[in-house]
């Protein structure tokens, strides 16, 4: 299946946080969308793995995205070496996505920068044609994404540009709620017994809607998703810029 965005991140609810309003607008426009996740984020305090998939999995369904796979690393322990590289370019090669969208070039919890670099590298090396990866045992071809952009995480970083995704705001909220193990959901802790952490609070989903709020604001939009590029953006008209 060849999808316009491939969303390649660390953890099951990274994308749900950062860019989901982005990807749910994507798809009412009719495009394709997926995601792979490269770890179970077992090492996450609360939850369990085998949950994290089953609210991963229900994520996707309110998103409506086309596909969702999960690489299966190590969360905190994988790392930016040829093997991980070679496993990420053969699912870029396997959906052939014109755009990518990856993990904050850094942020507070090391994952996110690591994966970042790792994809961007990887994006390279999908494009030679010398390096081989296999797809059910068939050799694939070399494919390289038009773009790839970074969401922006819990540290600040000033977007190159902003989403408009106030329309599919309370749709992006409901994908986050999905991982009722590791978000505030409601009035009680969806995970009682469960030790809290910094994204567990009430305090974490306003956080949420006052950074979407701000970058909105700047733009004319009640809420907004912010991006940094990795490379120029081409353009043929000033007027796809506005």
């Amino acid at each position: 299946m060849k999808l316009d965005i491939l969303a390649i991140v660390a953890h099951p609810d990274d994308v749900e946080l950062s860019c989901s309003g982005t990807l749910i607008k994507a798809i009412q426009q009719g495009k394709k969308v997926g995601i792979v996740d490269m770890t179970r984020g077992e090492m996450g305090t609360r939850g369990t793995p085998e949950l994290r998939m089953e609210e991963a999995a229900k994520a996707s369904e309110i998103m409506g995205l086309s596909v969702r796979e999960n690489l299966g690393f190590a969360d905190f322990y994988f790392t930016n070496d040829s093997k991980h590289q070679e496993e990420v370019s053969r699912v870029i090669r396997k959906y052939q996505p014109e755009i990518i969208i990856t993990n904050a070039i850094e942020d507070r919890h090391p994952d996110h920068g690591k994966a970042a670099q790792l994809v961007v590298d990887a994006c390279f090396m999908s494009g030679l044609r010398k390096v081989i990866t296999k797809e059910d045992g068939i050799d694939q071809q070399a494919w390289r994404p038009q773009n790839v952009f970074h969401m922006i995480q819990s540290n600040f970083m000033t977007p190159d540009f902003v989403v408009d995704v106030t329309e599919q705001w309370p749709t992006k909220v409901e994908s986050i709620k999905a991982f009722a193990s590791q978000f505030f959901v409601g009035e009680k802790d969806a995970a009682p017994g469960e030790p809290q952490t910094f994204i567990s609070t009430p305090q974490f989903m306003q956080f949420l809607e006052a950074r979407a709020r701000e970058y909105g604001q700047r733009v004319g939009a009640q809420f907004a998703e912010g991006f940094v590029k990795s490379a120029p953006i081409k353009v043929e008209d000033l007027f796809h810029l506005i």
